[in-house]
């Protein structure tokens, strides 16, 4: 029979394994801005950038339907204030009612950090905690700003066209 100490050992353990079960199940955050769109204008590239930031962080961590209609409003009056420009921050804001569904297996949709087909679940407490470990660690390692990352078809793009200088500049043989 175990002893009370035995009991307490077991426990931590049981305790150690569903944390770590937890831990794999939240994928670090990423962004990619203002994905499948623009992030700024052709003056300002990132102007609206940081909204679709925050906006990324609420459908990394997911949560429930109301929370989803929340980070989809915030967007849209965020985008508003940024750009006063009203008819942009609809589009968006129907763009991501729509598109940002949990039932697509795309990278942007609801709940992204977790395993396709969480749905609309609210977090509970040792999710939260996971959710505010990873962005703070995240947010530690950043090395810019938020908004100060290429897309990898700009460093596609960029590349081809230094390829292309360091081709003609290649002595004719």
């Amino acid at each position: 029979m175990p002893t009370n100490h035995h009991q307490r050992l077991i426990l931590i353990v049981l305790i150690f394994i569903s944390s770590s079960a937890i831990a794999e199940q939240l994928k670090p955050f990423t962004s990619d801005g203002c994905s499948q769109f623009p992030d700024g204008t052709l003056t300002e590239k990132n102007l609206w950038c940081g909204c679709c930031i925050t906006h990324d962080i609420a459908y990394w961590q997911g949560g429930s339907r109301q929370q989803k209609k929340q980070a989809d409003e915030a967007l849209r009056t965020c985008v508003l204030n940024s750009t006063q420009n009203s008819l942009l921050a609809e589009t968006m804001y129907i763009g991501v009612r729509l598109g940002g569904l949990p039932i697509f297996p795309v990278w942007y949709r609801w709940s992204y950090g977790w395993e396709y087909g969480r749905g609309f679940q609210a977090l509970k407490q040792e999710e939260k905690q996971l959710v505010a470990t990873q962005l703070n660690q995240y947010k530690s390692t950043l090395a810019k700003p938020y908004c100060d990352f290429e897309y990898p078809p700009a460093m596609m793009i960029k590349e081809s066209w230094q390829d292309l200088i360091n081709h003609l500049k290649e002595p004719i043989k």
